[in-house]
C-alpha cells in the first residue's frame, strides 16, 4: 500500500482577540491509497482546520501537503498541493472532494438535487446529456430513486440529501474523499446506513477516505488506521483497535472513557 497524500510538519496559527492562537502545531500524517484513515478529537482540536488546509479553502502558515498522482508502480509523482494555482489548483479539486455535516447546507436550495449532482461534470466540460446520464448512474451506486433528481434539497431526508451529497462528491471520479462529521447531523440508524455506503464504495471505487468524527465507535466499525488529535497536535496513531484498547496516552483514555459512559 503506498501514499496517497502527505501532510508534513503543517501549522495554522489563528488571531482571536488580539493574541495568535494554534490551531494546528506541526502535524504530520499520511493517507494510504485505498484506505480510510480516522481522524478524532474533541471540537476545537483542529480537525477541521486541518481538513480545510487539505482543500486548500484555508492556508497554511507552514508545512507540506503532497498528492501522488500516476501508478506508484509506474514512477508516480508528488504534486505539491500548497503551491498550487489556477487550472492545476482546479485539477485538484476534481482530485479532493469533501462531504460536509449538514448537507442541505452545501447544496444550493434553488436547484434541484440533480443539477447540483451534475454541476462539477458540467464544470469539467461534459455534455449535458452525459452529465445527466452519469448522474443517474451514481443516483444508483448511493441507492437513491432516479425521481429525487427532480427534488430540492428542503424536499428529502437528511439521509436522502447525504447520499446525494456523497454522489456528487463522486461524480468526478476522486481520489480522496474528506467527510467532516459526515454522519453527526443524522439519527442512529441513518447513520449506520451511510457508514455501510461509504465502506461499500471505498471497496468498490478504490477512493480513500479521511473521516474526521469524534465518534470512536464508528471510527472502529470503518477504518483502517486512526490519528487523535488534541490542542491542535497529534497525540496517538494506530489502528482502531490499537489506539482504543491499548491508548497510551491520558488525553485518549479519556476520550475512550467519555465515549463508554
Amino acid at each position: 500500500m503506498s501514499h496517497l497524500l502527505e501532510v508534513k510538519n503543517l501549522k495554522k496559527t489563528f488571531l482571536n482577540k488580539g493574541q495568535q492562537v494554534t490551531a494546528v502545531d506541526h502535524i504530520s500524517f499520511f493517507v494510504n491509497r485505498g484506505e480510510c484513515l480516522g481522524l478524532v478529537g474533541e471540537s476545537g482540536c483542529g480537525k477541521s482546520t486541518t481538513a480545510n488546509m487539505i482543500l486548500r479553502l484555508t492556508e497554511a502558515d507552514a508545512g507540506e501537503i503532497s498528492l501522488c498522482e500516476g501508478d506508484p508502480e509506474e514512477g508516480a509523482q508528488e504534486k505539491n498541493v500548497l503551491k498550487l494555482r489556477g487550472r492545476d489548483l482546479k485539477k485538484y479539486y476534481q482530485e479532493i472532494q469533501m462531504v460536509f455535516q449538514t448537507p442541505q447546507d452545501s447544496f444550493d436550495p434553488r436547484c434541484t438535487l440533480g443539477d447540483g449532482i451534475m454541476e462539477s461534470m458540467l464544470n469539467t466540460g461534459m455534455s449535458r446529456i452525459e452529465a445527466k446520464s452519469r448522474m443517474y448512474e451514481l443516483l444508483e451506486k448511493v441507492e437513491l430513486a432516479p425521481e429525487l433528481a427532480k427534488r430540492y434539497p428542503h424536499e428529502v431526508s437528511g439521509g436522502q440529501c447525504q447520499r446525494a451529497a456523497i454522489a456528487r462528491a463522486l461524480a468526478v471520479e476522486p481520489k480522496l474523499l474528506i467527510c467532516d462529521e459526515a454522519t453527526s447531523a443524522l439519527d442512529v440508524t441513518v447513520q449506520a446506513q451511510i457508514v455501510a455506503l461509504l465502506n461499500k464504495l471505498k471497496n468498490e471505487t478504490g477512493v480513500s477516505i479521511l473521516l474526521i468524527c469524534h465518534d470512536l465507535a464508528l471510527v472502529q466499525h470503518m477504518c483502517d488506521r486512526v490519528i487523535v488529535m488534541y490542542q491542535g497536535k497529534i497525540v496517538e496513531e494506530g489502528t482502531p483497535d490499537e489506539v482504543i484498547r491499548h491508548p497510551k496516552e491520558d488525553y485518549t483514555k479519556l476520550l475512550i472513557r467519555s465515549a463508554v459512559l
